[in-house]
């Protein structure tokens, strides 16, 4: 079959008329069709709405979006352990775990699976505590998620993170291209998923897409083990108890980004036409604050609230580690990325979110 026609039909990703033995790409002898760079950049052609599978129940609300656009039974959720009943009330929901790549291969043959976004991952913090497991779920699984998208065609998506960067990267700001040499296992994962991504994208023409997230601050999201934690944690200890112990110094700067600004980044990402982009991971920013500032906007509405700075050793060297800000100049002019959300507005929603939910769940709120 002609390159061109292998394009047509597969948008530059593997032919569906190649055989495929064994299951790994570094074991695959055959040849590989890939996009041909020198074609008049197109709109893609009309076709289906996508048919999604979403690893990991951490950004649960991407999956709502993409349902509203594309029908409740068009985003399929997963995870290993038992979501909220809200979960299951708003669409499909299935059992997978990335490490099972048999399983995850039945998931999106049986359900005409075309994107695949993989949230799956152990944090900073919870990876450092436990080396061994962050290997295994952020590369291993990684690795089968890439396979997978590759042998069925899939636009995969995976996100990288602040913690991809190390102390000998440009901090302020973060470009999208740089020396990189993170100390973290996650983000050492996360600088492997970006260049393996890459690569088969070059090679192969998989249609792979990554956004390197700030600090993601949500209501529904609790904190779980990554070194930006504390500005979520900081909202629920201002409405509860007025005290807030934080384990970075008062002048530690970090770029965040509100949940509905990373959803709709993702969301609009996904949706560009593959002749937009220039990259394959680009750099996203909202804004960038310390703990002491994010403190002294929420007493603005809690005057109330204390906050004692405790450094804690690992955390804080991970954060002395990573940039101050991010350059996402190039996301901003390929894409037409644009936040919503700056330091006012995120407090201000963020302050009323949790007290609402504190209030349906039965907890006191001061």
């Amino acid at each position: 079959m002609p390159t061109a026609a292998l394009g047509l039909l597969c948008r530059g990703c593997l032919s569906r008329a190649q055989n495929r033995p064994g299951r790994s790409f570094s074991s695959w002898p055959r040849k590989m069709s890939r996009w041909n760079s020198e074609e008049p950049c197109s709109a893609d052609p009309p076709q289906e709405n996508p048919r999604v599978l979403i690893t990991d129940l951490m950004f649960v609300r991407s999956a709502f979006i993409s349902r509203n656009q594309y029908g409740p039974e068009s985003v399929i959720l997963s995870d290993i352990k038992k979501p909220p009943p809200h979960v299951y009330a708003n669409g499909p929901f299935v059992y997978a775990d990335v490490l099972d790549y048999r399983h995850l291969r039945e998931l999106i043959v049986n359900n005409r699976i075309t994107w695949l976004v993989h949230y799956s991952a152990l944090l900073s913090a919870v990876g450092e505590a436990n080396v061994a497991l962050a290997r295994k779920i952020n590369i291993t699984g990684l690795h089968n998620v890439l396979d997978l998208a590759l042998e069925n065609c899939l636009r995969l998506f995976v996100p990288s993170t602040i913690g991809a960067f190390g102390p000998s990267s440009p901090r302020d700001p973060a470009p999208d291209l740089c020396v990189q040499r993170p100390r973290t296992i996650y983000g050492v994962s996360k600088v492997h998923g970006e260049l393996m991504g890459e690569y088969l994208h070059h090679k192969y023409g998989l249609d792979f897409r990554c956004l390197r997230y700030p600090g993601v601050i949500s209501v529904n999201t609790p904190p779980g083990g990554g070194t930006t934690d504390y500005a979520v944690q900081i909202f629920h200890d201002a409405l509860s108890t007025g005290q807030h112990e934080c384990y970075l110094r008062p002048d530690t700067r970090l770029p965040m980004m509100h949940i509905s600004d990373c959803h709709r980044a993702t969301v609009e990402f996904m949706q560009t036409p593959e002749c937009q982009l220039s990259l394959r991971t680009y750099n996203i920013a909202a804004m960038s604050f310390t703990p002491e500032e994010l403190a002294q906007e929420i007493r603005k509405h809690l005057p109330h609230l204390k906050v004692n700075y405790n450094p804690d050793s690992v955390r804080q060297t991970i954060a002395d580690s990573w940039p101050v800000r991010f350059d996402d100049s190039n996301a901003r002019r390929d894409w037409g990325w644009a936040p919503t959300f700056g330091l006012e507005e995120l407090v201000t929603d963020m302050l009323l979110s949790v007290r609402d939910k504190r209030t349906r769940e039965g907890f006191p709120v001061s």
